[in-house]
């Protein structure tokens, strides 16, 4: 089992980076990614494959709510994604190569990997096999993590020197819609941690209660969890977390 580096633990992580639409900062942008470097913020971001296989930092599944395109990402090439300018931002959607290239061991970096199916299901290899090979190349901190258990499994045989966790939460079916009864209350109950050599969870602050966290959390597990949006948020989670994933306040370093 590999084990979370401690830069985890100490400064706040910066949900999609230190993005603010308000002042040209996009939600996992390079302009988000550069304001969290310059704050000492972690980082965390999210990756879509491109239609050729190359791993964007990009939150949706759909473009139209963060450019002015329509249609799926994984539906268009890496150099033409690269064009499509994010709102409220000056710069097109970027790579995972840019990002690591730009943080380049400076902060730690949390790679969120997306479900690519809306099922959790085993339909998984390809984005993970492109992520590791990247990663092989990188020496700053960093940890990979999907709400998919079969996505880690993947990530643990191709990089298994690269901590990884789980994403979770309570699975509410309003939040849940597209996933099987039988997954979410499988899911629930984070199974999968030992199986897939886990060191850490992503959890959802408001369910950090759950009897299973602080087993995990007794167990050794670190704890993160996502995504603490006001600095009285963040004083409850911190009674169960050991960091936060934040965003839209200005979190505080610890002293």
């Amino acid at each position: 089992m590999s084990v979370l580096p401690p830069s985890f633990l100490h400064a706040p992580i910066a949900h999609r980076a230190l993005h603010d639409h308000g002042v040209g900062r996009p939600e996992n942008s390079i302009e988000a990614v550069r304001a969290a470097i310059a704050g000492g913020f972690g980082i965390e971001i999210d990756i879509q494959p491109s239609a050729d296989g190359v791993p964007m930092v990009f939150h949706d599944y759909d473009l139209s709510r963060l450019t002015g395109e329509t249609g799926p990402v994984s539906a268009q090439g890496a150099r033409v994604l690269g064009t499509m300018v994010l709102r409220g931002g000056a710069t097109g959607i970027p790579t995972l190569e840019h990002v690591l290239d730009e943080v380049a061991g400076r902060v730690p970096l949390l790679i969120e990997i997306k479900d690519q199916d809306g099922a959790m299901g085993r339909g998984v290899g390809r984005l993970e096999r492109a992520v590791a090979r990247l990663l092989a190349r990188y020496s700053g901190d960093v940890a990979v993590m999907s709400f998919n258990p079969h996505a880690v499994a993947v990530l643990a045989e191709a990089a298994p020197d690269i901590p990884r966790g789980l994403i979770t939460c309570a699975f509410e079916p309003g939040d849940w819609p597209t996933l099987h009864a039988p997954v979410r209350d499988v899911l629930r109950d984070i199974p999968d941690y030992d199986r897939l050599g886990a060191c850490f969870i992503s959890h959802r602050w408001t369910d950090l209660a759950r009897p299973r966290v602080r087993a995990l959390r007794q167990a050794g597990a670190a704890i993160l969890c996502w995504t603490v949006k006001s600095v009285g948020d963040e004083r409850i989670a911190r009674s169960v977390a050991h960091n936060i994933t934040f965003e839209g306040y200005a979190a505080a370093h610890p002293a």
